[in-house]
């Protein structure tokens, strides 16, 4: 191989059942499945050129050089195992929102970089594989590889351990719309952070009832039950966070605005709007919203203080190759 270039596409996603702790480390087996919707606003757009006449593989984010690249490297060397090949790559990605402030910024990096990278070298993999590729990076991006509202099955090993799609994207008009309180990048990222989950009293409790919110998030999201899924995933959500700030050392993730929107949005409920909350690994809430009931709860989000941008998105599809050449 001389040179050969894909290009791939894919989107963040949000979980409705929360992804936190691993019970394999390196290759980024969980504790419990998770369930999540991708988000077709925002897109990562990743370039993988494998090159004959470099001597290491680079990455660029956003136009930037990254000197950390063995997570990058990482799935690349499986790419390289699987196609048989010895060429380093040079990886080019660019997200049009918001980078490490909890958006899962990293679930459509390497979903894109796996799709790209395994293109690029030759391989036809399925989306199962791909999904597992992408997994090897950054856990929750094996679910922004299918489309639409996708379940990470936990699995038996590394081989079953991917996302599929339980949905399409057209399946519920459903929006998120996510309260940026800051864009700093947050100190502890996710991978950072799993290792300590163990440590919290409260993980066993919250892995041992993790199947049945599952199951109750899959069948509402078949029937299209607002509330059911709405009381089920700010109770995840709200779990998940218990045990960041009860494990070793404790992680706290909100801020003062997000605690004012969880507030808020029950409220809001209450008042007749489909809304709720759920939160990842930041301060940035997402409110989940009935597509009618999009517009009011924005123009309520916005007036909460402390949020400083909104971003708004609908259901995504799965990652995509947008360019090819060999």
């Amino acid at each position: 191989m001389s040179r050969a270039t894909a290009t791939a596409q894919a989107h963040p996603n949000i979980a409705f059942i929360k992804y936190w702790g691993n019970r394999d480390d390196r290759l980024r087996l969980p504790v419990n499945g998770s369930v999540s919707m991708n988000l077709g606003a925002l897109t990562t757009t990743t370039k993988v050129t494998f090159d004959g006449s470099l001597r290491q593989d680079s990455l660029t984010i956003n136009g930037a050089a990254e000197a950390a690249v063995a997570r990058v490297s990482s799935v690349l060397d499986e790419v390289r195992r699987i196609a048989r090949i010895g060429a380093r790559a040079r990886v080019e990605s660019v997200a049009d929102f918001p980078l490490g402030v909890g958006v899962a910024s990293s679930a459509a990096a390497f979903s894109a970089l796996a799709l790209a990278a395994s293109t690029a070298a030759g391989l036809s993999l399925s989306e199962g594989e791909v999904s597992r590729l992408a997994r090897l990076g950054s856990g929750s991006a094996c679910r922004s590889v299918p489309g639409g509202f996708c379940e990470w099955r936990m699995g038996t090993g590394d081989a079953d351990s991917i996302a599929v799609s339980i949905a399409d994207a057209d399946r519920w008009d459903l929006v998120d719309l996510i309260a940026i309180l800051s864009t700093t990048h947050k100190k502890v990222g996710s991978s950072a952070g799993h290792p300590g989950a163990a440590t919290s009293p409260y993980q066993a409790a919250r892995i041992a009832g993790a199947p049945g919110r599952i199951e109750g998030c899959r069948e509402a999201i078949r029937t299209r039950d607002f509330a059911r899924l709405a009381a089920i995933s700010e109770e995840d959500s709200t779990l998940m966070h218990c045990v960041m700030m009860t494990q070793r050392p404790p992680l706290f993730y909100w801020e003062p605005a997000s605690l004012a929107i969880m507030k808020a949005v029950p409220e809001w409920r209450l008042e007749g709007l489909r809304v709720f909350f759920t939160l990842d690994a930041g301060p940035t809430v997402h409110v989940l919203c009935s597509g009618e009931d999009a517009n009011e709860a924005e123009r309520r989000l916005r007036a909460v203080p402390g949020v400083n941008d909104l971003l708004r998105s609908g259901v995504g599809g799965p990652a995509r190759i947008v360019a090819a050449k060999f």
